[in-house]
């Protein structure tokens, strides 16, 4: 046994007997129904347990499933920043998070479609509590990372997934995948938590700018035109400020999947950012040693923003939000009595306060206005 084995994903030899249980189970016929309607129940069971390794995984059923959720989902799915990763090597690919799955999903196409290597993924524990779950996460190159727990306990396993990390990437050779926070952007401001990057750290030397040099750190952002469950986050948002915390109900994380995966998503946008260099690393260290993982969340963020795919519904909502027509050249009439009749959701939200609510859902769409605008 090996000090990653509870966390790694599955070894190719354990993958066929998860399969075995995935075809099994009772989640299934739904899925089997919306992906493939046209294929019997048992042929779609079958289909599962022949697959053998992580990558005829991804080959035979997630390649499928994102461009069956691009035709039905979406308007259209476009990469730009291939120049940018056209040297294949190990990186550690930061990325903003506005949907638990989709994210990396759409980024692990375009890795399979340009010939690249998968990433292994980060897999919160939290989303990890349905056996489900469980096999198709570890059979699909996921790794487990601890929430909660002691403080002496969280550091512990933040010192595991630091070495993981950089085991995968300098040992094993492979790219792996990483939110730039703890959890989901919800209110549209994405920014990356220093405290991240210094856990990348930890497994290191006491060198920072060789230690994290070594893990090619590449920002990565996806862009949504309609935000990855807009109406739940904006309700979380809402009641976290009305009583100052927010308890998840039951199955919730399982909500938010399928309900990022069904809605309609319009365009979706991914962008591959310049690595991280080592120069960038060592002027970062000379300017403010002790500010050292805060400047460099600030680089990452500036790279994020700066190439957030904005559509019409950002400008919309920043103009609702400040009561001007400051982008009004940037959006149709009918855009904009689009996006109207969608916020109409809102009216009938019971004992809310609808003003309160509504701010909070347009600033999911206009704060990435802003983000772009304070990049340049």
């Amino acid at each position: 046994m090996t000090d990653f084995d509870d966390i790694r994903p599955y070894r190719d030899d354990e993958i066929p007997a998860a399969m075995q249980r995935i075809a099994d189970s009772e989640l299934i016929p739904p899925i089997a129904s919306y992906l493939m309607p046209d294929m019997p129940i048992e042929a779609f069971r079958d289909m599962i347990r022949n697959i053998r390794s992580a990558n005829e995984l991804q080959v035979v059923l997630i390649k499928k499933t994102v461009e069956i959720l691009t035709e039905r989902t979406t308007l259209g799915f476009e990469r730009t920043g291939l120049e940018n990763i056209s040297e294949e090597k190990p990186r550690l690919y930061v990325s903003n998070h506005r949907d638990i799955v989709l994210d990396v999903m759409f980024l692990q196409y375009v890795l399979n479609a340009i010939g690249q290597e998968t990433c292994q993924v980060t897999f919160g524990s939290n989303l990890m509590s349905h056996p489900f779950m469980v096999d198709f996460g570890r059979s699909n190159k996921m790794f487990r990372t601890e929430r909660g727990g002691s403080p002496r306990e969280f550091f512990r396993s933040l010192m595991r997934l630091s070495a993981y990390i950089r085991h995968v990437i300098t040992e094993e050779h492979e790219p792996v995948w990483i939110a730039q926070r703890n959890g989901r952007t919800k209110d549209g401001l994405d920014l990356t938590d220093p405290a991240t990057l210094k856990m990348f750290s930890l497994s290191g030397s006491e060198d920072w700018v060789r230690s994290l040099a070594e893990l090619n750190i590449t920002p990565v952002v996806v862009s949504y035109e309609w935000e990855s469950c807009d109406k739940l986050k904006a309700l979380e948002l809402y009641y976290t400020k009305k009583n100052g915390t927010y308890e998840k109900k039951p199955n919730e994380d399982l909500n938010s999947i399928i309900t990022g995966i069904m809605q309609q998503k319009g365009h979706v946008h991914l962008h591959f950012c310049p690595t991280i260099t080592e120069a960038e690393l060592s002027e970062l260290e000379k300017e403010a040693p002790e500010l050292f993982f805060v400047h460099l969340a600030e680089l990452i963020d500036q790279r994020i923003h700066a190439n957030y795919h904005l559509y019409p519904n950002n400008f919309i909502a920043h103009d609702l939000l400040s009561g001007t027509e400051t982008y009004a050249n940037r959006y149709t009439p009918e855009e904009k009595a689009r996006f109207l009749q969608y916020m109409s959701w809102i009216d009938e939200c019971q004992e809310t306060d609808h003003d309160l609510l509504k701010s909070l859902f347009l600033g999911i769409y206009a704060n990435p206005v802003d983000n772009i605008n304070n990049s340049k």
